[in-house]
């Protein structure tokens, strides 16, 4: 099942290119690619199932545009992945709503497919639900 959509949201040229290609190589070909929070705020109605949100952007910081996600469509996957790594910033980001923090650098690609496939797991079991 590729044909999920991922929004890639990080104001790091690195890392939307490095998550881009990450993207590709497992298969998916849908994914949209902004450099500030706000573009992709603006975009939700594409309907993203999942959303690769960096923490520390400017104007707005990562948490501000996960506020703002989450009150738009509070159904939409947020995975937050970010260098900072205390963990005053995970729980912050996880009381609001993230579904899941990995930090940049660390096994973050390996982290991501594993969170992808989770994320599949559970559409497919939703649909299931659905059609009964």
């Amino acid at each position: 099942m590729n044909n999920l959509k991922f929004f890639i949201v990080d104001d790091d040229p690195y890392y939307r290119m490095l998550y881009q290609q990450h993207l590709t190589n497992l298969g998916y070909k849908n994914y949209y690619v902004f450099e500030n929070g706000i573009d992709c705020v603006n975009q939700l109605a594409q309907q993203p199932d999942i959303i690769f949100l960096d923490y520390d952007m400017k104007p707005n910081n990562g948490l501000e545009i996960l506020k703002m996600i989450k009150k738009e469509n509070n159904n939409i996957f947020l995975l937050m992945i970010s260098s900072q790594s205390e963990h005053t910033f995970v729980s912050r980001a996880l009381a609001h709503g993230a579904d899941e923090y990995i930090v940049k650098g660390e096994n973050d690609l390996e982290l991501i497919k594993k969170v992808i496939a989770d994320v599949q797991i559970s559409i497919q079991e939703k649909r299931a639900r659905a059609i009964r």
